[in-house]
């Protein structure tokens, strides 16, 4: 079966520079990616491959999603930034593994005085016996050593790690000024903005409130557009099965 890729819109692209939007879930492949806004590292491989030597802007707004694939997207605009420049702007939410990809850049990320930035320790579903998920529990903090890492690299001089620590462990949420309190960012004026998070629940009262009147307006055409990408992606699906049919017969 071939690969697929969604397509990757490119904004604001000059001879010199291009913009890249976090404005959905990270999610680990193109399967996953149930909306135009979500990303995932092969996409982004070919959006950087097409913008070797280019300044990037990348803007996030995103509420995170797979950890892994995070710390890959990170990793490949860190290896741009080395050559490039490439500067992070938080216009809403850079939540969970978002969080690590706002500190991807050559410059501090610019994250405005009602943006957010929250951290948190990695979590999973998991089904097995006693040893099973003593062992999941352990990979976790192996995986949640691998982000305090990142994070370590990124913090305002006289923060320890250990601190940080402490509030992945409560899950907390930083609007821009808190959160140039312990790492090294530029805070702005507030800006309009709406949130994209995956635990709705979650979310204090002060960023709820601040979403909800965006996030009623949204809800009905999110969902008309969601049903036409899924059968969109059932028609590809099935053209490709039949093609292969084909094919093979």
């Amino acid at each position: 079966m071939p690969h697929l890729f969604k397509n990757l819109e490119i904004k604001n692209q000059t001879d010199t520079s291009a913009d890249l939007f976090f404005y959905g879930d990270i999610v680990s492949d193109w399967w996953g990616a149930w909306q135009d806004e979500d990303q995932y590292p092969d996409a982004i491989k070919n959006f950087l491959n097409e913008q070797q030597g280019k300044d990037l802007n990348v803007y996030i707004n995103s509420g995170g999603g797979s950890v892994f694939a995070g710390i890959a997207i990170y990793n490949m605009l860190r290896r741009h930034a080395q050559s490039n420049k490439v500067n992070v702007y938080v216009d809403g939410l850079a939540g969970s593994i978002a969080s690590v990809i706002a500190f991807a850049g050559s410059n501090k990320p610019t994250i405005p005085s009602n943006a957010f930035l929250m951290i948190h320790n990695p979590w999973t579903s998991a089904t097995g016996n006693a040893e099973e998920l003593r062992k999941m529990a352990d990979d976790l903090d192996q995986i949640s050593t691998g982000i305090v890492n990142i994070y370590a690299e990124h913090l305002k001089e006289g923060v320890s790690i250990d601190t940080i620590k402490e509030l992945m462990d409560k899950e907390t949420w930083l609007n821009g000024a808190e959160a140039s309190e312990y790492f090294d960012i530029e805070t702005t004026d507030a800006k309009e903005y709406e949130a994209a998070v995956t635990d709705y629940a979650k979310i204090p009262e002060k960023v709820r409130k601040t979403m909800d009147s965006a996030k009623k307006n949204k809800d009905a055409a999110d969902s008309a557009k969601k049903r036409d990408q899924i059968a969109k992606k059932r028609d590809q699906i099935k053209k490709i099965t039949i093609n292969n049919f084909t094919k093979g017969d």
